[in-house]
This record gives structure tokens, sequence and C-alpha cells, in this order.
């Protein structure tokens, strides 16, 4: 089997070579992992006591963000080394002033793994939500490094719970500690005879609370709202922009759109103006356009979307019509009801949601009016929800202070 993994990390290298000429992230992601070893030679200082933070993207940050915050605050002479294995990730966190060292993971093979843990030697290794590695385990407990997963988040229907996942259970098997979401991943876990693990929760909640007490502001943004009702629409795709186009295909008297694309190359900006029958303006373009006639606000650039959610009225979150939705907490946290589209199963925050009626999901277009109409025209009734969203969020805050409390002995 191992020949067999490494068969296809190999075939995955390749595969992404050949997408690079035709894919910028493709050549992102190769490009970041050149002369790899050269990098962390030059920048980790080998005196240092560091502690490994791995996250796959741009979502597993925001869950290990405030363990990284907490480990920084409560041990101040150890050094984070974080690293990512997706642009995503990587390109809009490189600058991050929380972590000292910031890489691309190496490919997972023997010899990476080996040279990578010997170079930054770290003195403990959390690895956030579902990223497992055979290779980098391996090496870490080969070393008896205390290694850690947190906000971990198990599925029936994941390799390690089939009848022919025995080798695949020796990844968990690697871990020290398994920090876990929910009883049904502990359930699922203790199936398999795994039990070293802790319900701590979704750290996502910690982050997500912070960031509502320190939300931006945008003078601009505040100026476009006026007094109308504001929808806010987070990490939309194509498919979604359809949906709340449909809304706007009729007058709408008191009420603007505020679009953050997933996405914002200028193609898709573009496509997102050709979307809407009404006025559109461009972040990038406030200086430069009036917005008396402007309905819909598109955020051509990144870094502002959790603070948006503080001019909103109701939120939409992008995703439901693809592999699945992006943050809802987010948006919750502002104590305004979550909209989003039918692929939600997998993200046990947004079935939370829903059973708090704070969240809702719709299949099409003309749902999505309506719904929106519902909300618009039953003051109470967005009141209501919005408060609900407010309370979960609120529920669920704890589990950094249940990790921290955990791993603080092997810190010291």
């Amino acid at each position: 089997m191992v020949f067999l993994y490494s068969l296809g990390i190999r075939a995955y290298l390749f595969l992404v070579h050949i997408v690079s000429p035709f894919n910028k992230k493709a050549t992102l992601w190769i490009d970041g992992r050149r002369k790899w070893q050269d990098r962390v030679r030059a920048t980790v200082n080998s005196d240092d006591q560091t502690v490994w933070v791995h996250c796959s993207s741009l979502g597993e940050f925001e869950q290990g963000r405030p363990i990284i915050e907490s480990i920084k605050q409560a041990f101040p002479d150890l050094k984070i080394v974080l690293t990512f294995f997706s642009p995503s990730g990587y390109e809009v966190r490189k600058n991050y002033s929380g972590a000292d060292y910031i890489f691309y993971l190496p490919i997972d093979t023997r010899r990476n793994a080996r040279e990578f843990v010997r170079l930054i030697n770290p003195k403990l290794v959390i690895f956030v939500k579902y990223e497992f590695w055979y290779f980098y385990l391996s090496e870490l407990r080969s070393r008896a490094i205390p290694t850690y997963i947190i906000s971990a988040n198990f599925r029936e229907n994941q390799v390690f719970f089939k009848s022919y996942g025995n080798w695949y259970r020796q990844f968990l098997q690697k871990f020290d500690h398994l920090f876990v979401q929910n009883l049904t991943s502990l359930d699922l876990l203790s199936s398999i005879g795994i039990n070293n693990v802790t319900v701590a929760g979704d750290t996502r909640f910690d982050r997500v609370a912070k960031v509502a007490s320190e939300a931006k502001e945008f003078p601009f943004v505040e100026q476009f709202c006026g007094s109308d009702k504001i929808v806010i629409a987070g990490s939309t795709w194509p498919k979604d922009e359809e949906v709340l186009a449909e809304f706007f295909k009729v007058n709408r008297n008191g009420v603007k759109l505020i679009v953050a694309p997933h996405e914002i190359d200028q193609q898709h900006i573009a496509n997102i103006q050709r979307t809407f029958s009404i006025e559109t303006i461009l972040f990038s373009e406030r200086e430069k356009k009036s917005i008396s006639n402007a309905k819909v606000l598109i955020i051509d650039c990144i870094g502002m979307l959790s603070s948006l959610y503080r001019y909103g009225h109701i939120a939409y979150i992008g995703g439901g019509f693809g592999v699945g939705i992006h943050n809802t907490l987010e948006a919750a946290t502002f104590g305004i009801p979550v909209i989003f589209g039918p692929n939600y199963h997998k993200f046990q925050e947004a079935k939370d949601l829903i059973s708090f009626k704070a969240g809702f999901s719709i299949n099409t277009p003309l749902e999505f009016v309506d719904l929106l109409n519902l909300f618009l025209n039953d003051e109470q009734l967005r009141v209501d929800a919005g408060n609900k969203s407010k309370k979960f969020v609120l529920s669920g805050v704890g589990a950094t202070n249940i990790i921290l409390n955990s791993i603080s002995p092997k810190l010291r």
C-alpha cells in the first residue's frame, strides 16, 4: 500500500505540472515548492524551539489561527512554523504576522518528510481538520514528536471506516491525540478502536467571535449601504451569482447587494457585472465612479469579507451549488440569517444553523427570491433568525481553551 500511496502522490504531482501552463493556482503550487530546502535552511534558525501548524487552505487556517495566537500569547519564546498545501491559503496568508515562518508544505514523500522535519525540528505539531499525510505522520511518530489534529470532523463514508480501510486507519493511529468537533466523530473513531479523542468543538467559533468584536469599518461601504436593507453574498461562484441576480430582475427599492466572490480574476468580475441587469460598481473603482444609482457593490479585492458582514441584514454564502458551501460562521456571528445552496451536508455548522432556525437552504433561484422576500417583509422574523445565529455562535465558543490546556504541558 505504501507503494500505491507513493504512486498516487507522484501521479498528482505529474497532473499538476501538466495543467500548470493553463492554471494559475497550479503554477503557484509548483513554484512555491521549488528549492524549498534552501528557503527553510535560510530562514529557520536551528536554535529555535518551534511549533509546526499545518493547514490545507484558507478555511483550515481560520480554524488553526486561534490556536496559533493562543500559543504565541502563552509561550512567546516559541516560534510558529505555518505550512499550507494550497495556494488559496498560502498566497493570502503568507505575510501573516502571527507565524514566524510560513512555507508551502513539500509534497509528501519519505525524503521530503525526513528533511523538512529535521530542518524545522518541531517541539510539537498540529494538523488542522483533515490533513493526513502518511510520510509526515510516520516521520513525526518515529521521532516521538507530539502530534495532534484539531477541529477534526469525521463522516461515516470516509475510507477510515470502510471494511477495506485498515491501512488508512494507521494514519489516525499516528496522532498522539485527536480533538474532534462532535460526538459523531468520537463514536466513529471509537468504532475502529481509536480512543485518544476529545470532543473540543470547532475552533472557528472562537475565531469568528473575535472577528465580530474586531470588525473593520469601511466608510465607502457604509456610504453605499445608506438606509437600505443589505444582502451580503460571500465567497460566491457563478451559479450563486445567477441565483442572486434572479432577485434583482424586478425593481427592488430599498434593497442593495454586496457581492464578495470567491475568485476575483478579471474574467470572473466581468461575468458578475454581465449577470446583473442593474447597475453595479466595483470596490476598486470607488474613487472614480458615482454610487448614486448602484444597487450592487462587487468586492474585487481580498481580506474584507469577514468584516463586511457587519453591514448586512441577510447573508448568502456561496458554494452550495458546487462542491460545498464556504464559511457560514463568519456571517452568523454578526447576528443575521444565513442562506446557502443545497450542498451543505458535509458541514456540521450549516446543519446546526438549520436546526437552530438560523440557517436556510435553497434549491432554486425562485426559492431564494421567495425566502428573501419573506425576510424583507417580516422584520420580526428576520431579527429572530439573526438572534438565533448569534446565539448559536456563542454556544460553540471554547474549543481553543480546551485544546491549549491539554497540549500546554508538552510546550513547557
